[in-house]
């Protein structure tokens, strides 16, 4: 990857940083019960996703409308891993310094969500039991478990970064 792409996948991943950094705070000072609603996450995964696309597209456009799959990923996953750090760093910071209790509510509260799906889904009373008691044994904002997540939503991104690494790459009919 050429220098100057390379520095423009960055920086779209400090851009992308900043937003999620920005929308996890306003989401904290407004209302901590929006951590819970599923349309919050839904509206995080677009975000993330488009900055990682318009970062290979715009790295496509730095190599004169040619890219290689390689690149194309390179440019969607640079952004995606950069971005992503920075907002799990503000989220381990907020929920394990700033307002741990903030993080013990949120808890209770995915514990509240988790039993009461169970029960719409018509799950027997002990399977419900059983899994919640195994649940509360989870601290969801922890170090740990927060370096996990943020594993994991490196792995699931990589995998649409190899669909829009697809799309975005175009080869040179010379090379062809």
């Amino acid at each position: 990857m050429e220098q100057t792409t390379k520095s423009d996948t960055i920086n779209y991943g400090l851009y992308l940083g900043a937003f999620t950094s920005l929308i996890t705070v306003v989401v904290y000072g407004i209302d901590i019960n929006l951590f819970t609603a599923p349309w919050l996450g839904i509206v995080l995964f677009i975000v993330v996703v488009a900055f990682g696309a318009i970062s290979a597209i715009k790295s496509r456009k730095l190599l004169g409308g040619f890219i290689s799959f390689k690149q194309a990923f390179s440019s969607y996953f640079i952004t995606i891993a950069v971005g992503t750090l920075i907002s799990s760093i503000v989220g381990i910071v907020i929920f394990n310094y700033i307002d741990p209790e903030a993080a013990i509510y949120l808890n209770e509260q995915v514990l509240i969500l988790t039993k009461e799906t169970m029960e719409r889904i018509g799950l027997p009373q002990e399977a419900i039991i059983a899994a919640i008691e195994e649940a509360s044994k989870k601290d969801n904002f922890s170090l740990g478990a927060q370096t996990q997540a943020f594993v994991f939503r490196l792995v699931f991104y990589a995998v649409i970064g190899l669909i829009v690494g697809l799309i975005i790459k175009k080869t040179d009919p010379k090379d062809a």
